[in-house]
């Protein structure tokens, strides 16, 4: 395979060309019933792409395939599938696909083996063991240092530890609630500061409540920060904090096979942290809070996502679609920015997950071998769910000077069915007619004699939907987001895989609290803002 940045392509001269000589497709007029029906791709959990309203013609579709061949996306996704190593910064294979095949084999029926280890039977044996332990918990086996039954889990953790895990809880605490899947409540804490830690141990019954310390390394200093709070917190209410806490770790870190906790579970180095929610990191506070049945449906979700991306045809592969159509709105009409728009309560937190996972993965200006590109690469990615997002930040994105991409998503039903009429139409009802008039009102617009009420529209968007979200559409949500932004890090020819942008800042906060004893950091602006922040 060959790994070359995007402007070397034949595909990118072509398409750079194409705008160069005044491409235009009018899609505020060619979007019609017959575009809307026939322009949709299946994503697996029973979810749909639509991209009807993208500013994307058949010309256009043709070279994008042209780029992915030459790319050879689909042969790079297989070989990161098989355990090569595709995190060229820190040299290491990327298997969260693993972490969702049925039979512990890849993507492509391959075994996986590292260093005479089989790392798919590794991590279906972990999935075992928290579903197992979850199960203990649940009929009471496991219980508090008093004796009463776990009614409530928290999660301690930062980053990929904290943002997928609670954005997937809160999108199935609704549907597992009127499915009766309702186990253990759960809450996170995340942030080094104390009033999030405070407000969060205030508000649970200590002694049923179970902490899951989530660090890979063992030595995340937000996470052990938290983690010396809440046991505090427990020792001062006559707690055995070790009675009260389990752990989700990499195998040679502190944290594991310790005694001081009532189980540790495993991922590796080849689970990076935002593409950790299929593993133990979003598994054991997934399978305490809803039972372990339901975290296997969500990945079975994944799972379907994933084979479905594996299509080399463009327009039936709808992460490499998305992909595609999202690095021609970057490189060649100049949108730096991309909006996620979900029109689902149960989603408030997602648009969150996908800012780390999309930003962190491709906001890189080098590629994979560590020389500057000189095109732009990841978007901007913003969101907020519809219908709030309307009476927020929707003006600018009507009548703003930018044009920024919109990615909407949206479901048939509620999850719990509850409803209510007014003025002869229900609550989803509104939801979904909220949905379609926006779609049709960003890419048509509105002409008026009032320029302040004009509307130029051409704002492309693309609509994923399903009939409801369950943990298998959530799983293959996840899944396309993150596939989706594997193959723009390829096309891109990045590492979408490391995160070097964190590093600086905790090396700078290190030297800031190391220097409190009194000889300075070494860094006189460094010193300055510290004294001025009475540190």
């Amino acid at each position: 395979m060959r790994y070359v940045d995007l402007d070397q392509t034949g595909a990118y001269g072509k398409l750079l060309s194409l705008v160069q000589q005044g491409w235009e497709f009018n899609f505020q007029d060619g979007l019609n019933a017959e575009r809307v029906q026939t322009h949709v791709v299946p994503m697996g959990g029973g979810l749909t792409y639509s991209w009807a309203a993208k500013n994307v013609d058949g010309e256009v579709l043709g070279y994008l395939q042209t780029l992915a061949d030459e790319q050879e996306l689909i042969p790079k996704y297989q070989a990161l599938a098989e355990g090569a190593v595709m995190n060229t910064g820190e040299d290491r294979k990327v298997l969260h696909h693993l972490l969702r095949t049925r039979d512990g084999k890849s993507l492509t029926g391959s075994a996986v083996i590292y260093e005479g280890q089989d790392l798919g039977a590794f991590y279906a044996g972990e999935l075992e063991r928290f579903s197992a332990f979850a199960a203990e918990v649940h009929r009471g086996a496991v219980r508090g240092s008093t004796g009463k039954p776990f009614s409530t889990v928290v999660q301690i953790g930062i980053g990929g530890s904290d943002l997928g895990p609670r954005a997937l809880y809160l999108a199935l605490k609704n549907w597992a609630a009127a499915e009766g899947k309702r186990r253990l409540r759960a809450a996170f804490i995340s942030n080094v500061d104390p009033d999030d830690a405070a407000l969060i141990t205030a508000s649970v019954p200590l002694e049923e409540t179970l902490f899951i310390l989530v660090s890979k390394s063992g030595t995340t200093q937000e996470t052990l920060a938290n983690e010396l709070f809440v046991k505090e917190k427990l020792a001062k209410a006559g707690l055995d904090p070790s009675k009260h806490l389990a752990a989700v770790t990499g195998e040679a870190s502190p944290l594991a096979h310790n005694a001081d906790y009532l189980d540790s579970f495993y991922i590796d180095d080849f689970i990076g942290g935002r593409y950790s929610s299929s593993s133990a990191v979003g598994g054991v506070v997934l399978s305490l809070a809803f039972g372990p049945e339901v975290f296997k449906e969500f990945l079975a979700g994944a799972h379907e996502a994933d084979k479905l991306a594996l299509n080399p045809g463009l327009a039936a592969n709808a992460a490499m679609l998305d992909a595609l159509i999202g690095v021609w709105e970057r490189n060649f009409l100049g949108y730096p920015s991309t909006a996620v728009l979900p029109y689902s309560q149960a989603l408030s937190r997602f648009p969150a997950h996908l800012q780390q996972l999309d930003m962190e993965s491709n906001g890189k200006g080098v590629n994979r071998e560590g020389a500057p590109v000189v095109y732009p690469t990841g978007p901007a990615v913003f969101g907020e769910p519809g219908t709030n997002g309307q009476h927020s930040f929707y003006q600018l994105l009507h009548q703003g000077t930018d044009i920024i991409p919109l990615q909407f998503i949206g479901f048939l039903e509620s999850q719990r069915g509850e409803d209510i009429m007014v003025e002869g139409s229900g609550s989803q009802a509104k939801l979904k007619a909220n949905l379609a008039a926006q779609i049709v009102a960003f890419a048509k617009g509105k002409k008026d004699a009032n320029q302040n009420k004009e509307f130029l529209g051409g704002r492309p968007s693309s609509l994923i939907f399903g009939k409801r979200l369950t943990p298998a559409a959530l799983g293959a949500l996840l899944a396309h987001y993150e596939n989706k932004i594997m193959f723009q890090g390829f096309v891109w020819n990045l590492n979408s895989f490391d995160q070097e942008g964190v590093q600086l800042g905790k090396k700078l906060t290190k030297q800031v609290l190391s220097a409190k004893a009194g000889c300075g950091s070494g860094d006189s602006a460094l010193d300055a803002y510290s004294q001025m922040l009475g540190i």
